[in-house]
């Protein structure tokens, strides 16, 4: 099975080490990380927030891989421009990592996939990750100065 996760994945934490984790797991056709483009992170975010760039947030995402992969996975990065991405249109797909969060917008993408004559692909959700705090960690929190990336309480 091929397996996508996609994001921004800036700055990384370890709800995201859950998500690659599930990926590599699942992923023993090769795991695809659609990282969101500078423009398309900027676009996306609610509240306005520094975003490391492509390059350091790909560099960082292909750290923490290496350092969860046990299954020794090929992994391709490729460039996310919109919301469905590669999802929507690359047969070769068959599963996405999704949060609880993203897991409804799989209905879509399999809309979109049908559309284009696709076979529908799986959806694995990876659990949140909460901070010590209970609050669910986020780089949003992590770059306010409220956690670090293991969900630790800063003061």
């Amino acid at each position: 099975m091929q397996v996508a996760v996609a994001g921004t994945f800036g700055p990384i934490h370890d709800g995201h080490r859950t998500l690659f984790e599930h990926a590599l797991r699942f992923g023993e056709d090769g795991l695809v990380v659609a990282l969101t483009t500078d423009e398309f992170a900027v676009e996306t975010r609610s509240t306005p927030r520094e975003i490391p760039s492509f390059d350091e947030r790909r560099d960082a995402v292909a750290d923490a891989l290496a350092a969860l992969d046990r299954w020794d996975r090929d992994v391709e990065f490729r460039r996310l421009e919109n919301e469905y991405g590669i999802a929507e249109d690359d047969p070769e797909i068959d599963a996405l990592v999704v949060s609880p969060e993203t897991a409804p917008e799989l209905e879509d993408v399999n809309d979109r996939r049908r559309e284009r004559g696709l076979e529908p692909i799986s959806g694995i959700v990876a659990p949140y990750v909460l901070a010590d705090d209970g609050e669910r960690i986020s780089s949003t929190r992590i770059v306010a100065g409220e956690i670090d990336d293991r969900g630790r309480v800063l003061e």
